[in-house]
């Protein structure tokens, strides 16, 4: 009967929504599990309460299965009731109210400020440096990547399709356009308008800042990200640990650490949501437990 009722669903993924093969061989794995656990409890898919499925996802955890991939294995599950239910074959759904595992996010690759300081001086004497006009703009164009990108915590994507029209007053403030095709104004430092005034007369004209022959027309991220892992090995700084993304996370965490709010970072970074800011709360942890053992009367001595 559970085969049954198994193999009837994922002929309704496959058939209604398209699910690919890899999927399918997921939900079957997923639910023959499951359903091999309601079976041990002398129970039926049709018949199961919610304390079977709390149940089937402590089995999981006792196992030491990661909470990501017990949080999968109920969302198959879940998938599947609410078909039973639609399909009229049980009347309730046991896991309507059966919370998630937690995942912990991790925490982001963080650069100091100190290795973000020699990546932003090395790009900038290389940039400065003689060498043949090609060699020279690819240099210029990767300090001013950096230098922006620290600057304004930009998204990788949003960074090398930035268009030259983007560039406001005199490059102290950028449109940047986001997920969702949000639009949201920027402000850049000094350092960052100067380098992108200088890039920007060298440009021939044209739409985009970073300019590429490519199909798209501007600047490959891969490229950048390459680009900038050499940098990185130049710089004495393991490759590994330095990605576009990377520099965005720097820009967060040091604003915060600086004393910015977290809502005007949420702000600058283009967040929709202030919980997607909050990965960087542990450097506001830091920050508050340094103030407290500083001038806390009892922490002294």
């Amino acid at each position: 009967m559970s085969a049954h009722l198994v193999g009837a669903f994922l002929e309704m993924m496959s058939a209604e929504r398209g699910a690919a093969a890899n999927t399918i061989a997921a939900y079957r794995r997923d639910l023959v599990d499951y359903a091999g656990f309601v079976a041990r409890k002398k129970q039926s898919l049709l018949d199961c309460s919610r304390e079977t499925v709390v149940a089937y996802l402590d089995g999981l955890k006792a196992e030491g299965l990661s909470a990501s991939s017990s949080a999968r294995r109920l969302s198959a599950v879940r998938q599947f009731h609410k078909f039973l239910c639609a399909d009229g074959l049980r009347g309730d759904d046991p896991t309507r109210i059966v919370a998630s595992p937690k995942t912990r996010r991790p925490l982001p690759k963080v650069l100091s400020v100190a290795e973000v300081d020699r990546l932003l001086a090395l790009a900038e004497a290389e940039a400065n440096a003689p060498a043949s006009p090609q060699k020279q703009a690819g240099a210029l164009r990767l300090y001013v990547l950096l230098e922006m990108l620290y600057a304004t915590g930009l998204r990788v994507s949003e960074l090398v399709e930035l268009r030259r029209n983007g560039v406001m007053r005199e490059a102290s403030f950028l449109t940047v356009r986001g997920k969702g095709g949000k639009e949201r104004v920027v402000p850049m430092n000094d350092r960052a308008r100067d380098a992108v005034r200088a890039w920007i007369a060298t440009l021939e004209p044209g739409p985009f800042l970073f300019p590429a022959s490519g199909e798209e027309g501007h600047l490959a991220r891969q490229v950048f990200a390459r680009d900038l892992k050499a940098l990185a090995g130049r710089a004495g700084i393991s490759s590994a640990r330095v990605a576009p993304h990377v520099l965005r996370h720097a820009f967060a965490s040091h604003l915060l650490a600086g004393g910015a709010d977290l809502r005007v970072v949420q702000m600058l970074l283009g967040h929709a949501d202030i919980s997607t800011t909050q990965i960087y709360t542990h450097v506001l942890d830091e920050k508050l437990r340094a103030l407290v053992e500083t001038h806390h009367p009892l922490a002294q001595g």
